[in-house]
């Protein structure tokens, strides 16, 4: 529906407060409490015109995600570096990472079908991320001053990252092994900053400025290229 000008997707739900996300591609939605009248939202998206409109230009300007075959030549992303990807040829499927060469070796059946050797793949990700996480932890939690009961990965499509408030459980997006470790670490610092403040609002992010005065830097650097090829983290 059209709001303020705008085309808008409305959602009307069971919540307390009015919520806007900007999706990449312009996409705009409003999810609101069941009873909200018309005038209240147009009032809300009316007052945040402006925002919409400087996130819709950033997603605009990001690089799109290289769209990749998984055979060898691909340049595959790994920790904010590019490899170049060598398929071989092996019974036992498998990832070795070859730094001196700025190689990724892939060993795949010799005939797996692309999706085949991008499940290797990620497999070999999640298995990086899962490795990493812990120390991260260990390194950000006494800085933040909370702690995480539990945290996972995902492959999600709109978010680096959530977090669950009731259970103090993160969730961090797979895709993140694929960017520089100030991007990943700032992830994680943003997520446990939530287990003080749920909202992104001024005490959020003077937390964040307390806990990492360098965060806009990589939150920059994390943004500058499409999450995926067809989707873009949310700006909310």
């Amino acid at each position: 529906m059209e709001i303020a000008g705008l085309e808008i997707d409305l959602v009307r739900q069971r919540m307390r407060s009015l919520r806007l996300t900007v999706y990449a591609g312009g996409r705009i939605r409003v999810a609101v409490p069941l009873h909200t009248p018309a005038a209240a939202i147009e009032a809300f998206v009316q007052a945040r015109r402006a925002w919409i409109e400087q996130h819709q230009q950033r997603f605009a300007a990001r690089e799109p995600a290289p769209t990749l075959r998984y055979e060898t030549g691909d340049n595959v992303p790994f920790m904010g570096q590019a490899y170049v990807l060598e398929v071989r040829p092996a019974a036992r499927p498998r990832v070795e990472l070859q730094p001196d060469t700025q190689q990724l070796h892939l060993y795949a059946p010799a005939d797996s079908t692309a999706a085949q050797r991008e499940a290797i793949l990620a497999a070999w990700y999640r298995q990086q991320l899962r490795q990493r996480l812990p120390g991260l932890l260990a390194k950000w939690e006494p800085v933040v001053g909370r702690t995480a009961a539990a945290w996972g990965i995902r492959q999600m499509r709109t978010r680096w990252g959530t977090c669950n408030i009731g259970a103090a459980r993160i969730w961090l997006n797979l895709e993140l092994i694929k960017r520089p470790l100030p991007c990943l670490e700032y992830v994680v610092v943003h997520e446990l900053t939530h287990l003080h403040e749920w909202l992104h609002n001024a005490r959020f992010w003077g937390l964040v400025d307390q806990f990492m005065p360098d965060w806009r830097t990589h939150r920059a650097e994390l943004n500058r290229v499409l999450l995926t090829s067809s989707a873009a983290p949310d700006a909310d």
